[in-house]
């Protein structure tokens, strides 16, 4: 049976980690911070990444799951997106007017989205689930907007939290992905106001199993959005270019009236898009007012277009889904081998394994499996879904099932369960 691995070397990532928290908050912002992974077991600073790597500033190599959190769709270091964004440098980036290469960016998210008839760049994907709720309220003169699972870390997004007026969060509906009846009867307390409902189409709730959407459920938010007169949003920053190259809604075949895009539209470069049909999109022009100074910068457009034009060529969705079917086959084999309470789920881009509440060790048992796993070399994240990108080789996603594996039994090892579980 396999043994505790040794801790790793941090010292330099935890000197940062002091130094930092004198500097900022926290050391560092939202999700990054080190409560979020193992504290004192997970690196907090990095030094580079490479292919499907990364490597820590103590020299620790790690294979990369989490994907910077969903951007990188290809691999780190990309010569060839390096070479594009070498290339628009030369001509200047950042203007009082735009460059032609955002006409050329737009018209390849056209051709590629379902929902697209129009198109705004923005930076990030706060940014573009914002302008989407605005649009939705500026087309229907309604305030209340339906949401479900994550979609930023603006006022309306977000859950009660200090620096956000109660009045605004009162116009936030919270809905659970997949109850339909649960959607129905919130919508109709709510008839007559309802500006908006957005969704992501792959569910991802905190901590809980990602779900792909049950047979027809899309099809039926779709009705239902229709039904009370709102738009429907689908909040694609993760699942766009990842589940297919027009989206989950191309993948699912359910069209909405706005889109939002970013994660591996850029492989890492900081831009995001909203996408919709023309007639809510105009909205824009005469009565929704958005601007930024950053918005047209160049060098995230010339990333995106040579990223959208390798996943194109190489066909790189068909290869990580062929990846992540036999990633996910072989991970439900590991967990049945260990008998461990444990759920594996999502889709074959977006895998995950979330340990069940059968008894009052659980937590316990996810955060040795989580520190077992890091001290084997494989960077994944207790509270969010793992990815698979392109660069991933055979060797590093076998490894990857080698850590889990011996994780995993050393997790049910310290922590069994109890008689009659």
């Amino acid at each position: 049976m396999p043994q505790s691995a040794p801790k790793l070397n941090l010292s330099k990532s935890m000197q940062m980690y002091e130094e930092a928290q004198k500097l900022s908050p926290g050391g560092m912002m939202g999700i990054r911070r080190p409560y979020n992974f193992i504290p004192g077991e997970y690196p907090i600073f990095l030094e580079r990444g490479y292919g499907g790597h990364i490597i820590d500033v103590d020299g620790n190599d790690y294979i990369d799951m989490l994907c910077a959190y969903g951007p990188i769709i290809l691999g780190y270091d990309e010569g060839e997106i390096n070479d594009a964004v070498i290339r628009q440098l030369a001509k200047g980036f950042c203007f009082s007017l735009v460059q032609p290469i955002q006409n050329e960016l737009e018209q390849k998210l056209i051709d590629l989205i379902p929902s697209a008839e129009k198109v705004i760049l923005v930076k990030t994907g706060s940014d573009a689930t914002s302008v989407a709720v605005r649009i939705a309220r500026g087309c229907t003169d309604r305030n209340t907007i339906f949401r479900c699972g994550y979609h930023g870390w603006h006022d309306w997004a977000v859950e009660v939290h200090g620096g956000v007026p109660k009045c605004v969060q009162d116009l936030t509906v919270e809905f659970e992905y997949g109850d339909l009846a649960e959607l129905e009867a919130k919508l109709d307390a709510h008839k007559g106001d309802v500006a908006g409902i957005i969704i992501t189409p792959v569910g991802h709730p905190l901590a809980k199993p990602v779900m792909a959407p049950p047979p027809g459920y899309l099809q039926s938010v779709r009705a239902l959005a229709d039904k009370h007169g709102a738009l429907l949003i689908f909040d694609e920053i993760r699942s766009g270019f990842r589940v297919a190259l027009g989206g989950a809604q191309a993948h699912y075949g359910v069209t909405p009236d706005l889109s939002t895009f970013g994660k591996a539209m850029a492989n890492g470069y900081p831009i995001s898009a909203v996408v919709g049909r023309a007639k809510f999109m105009d909205v824009c022009e005469k009565k929704v007012f958005v601007s930024s100074t950053f918005f047209p910068n160049s060098l995230e457009m010339a990333a995106a277009m040579k990223c959208l034009e390798i996943l194109q060529r190489d066909k790189v969705i068909d290869i990580v889904w062929e990846k992540g079917e036999a990633f996910l086959r072989a991970l439900e084999e590991i967990v049945k081998e260990a008998g461990a309470p444990a759920t594996v789920s999502g889709i074959p881009p977006m895998p995950y394994l979330t340990f069940d509440k059968v008894d009052d060790q659980y937590k316990e048992r996810r955060e040795k499996f989580y520190t077992q796993a890091i001290r084997r070399g494989l960077f994944i994240q207790p509270y969010h879904h793992w990815y698979i990108s392109a660069r991933h080789t055979a060797a590093d996603l076998e490894k990857a099932l080698w850590a889990i594996r011996e994780a995993l039994q050393v997790a049910m090892q310290e922590c069994p369960l109890g008689p009659g579980k």
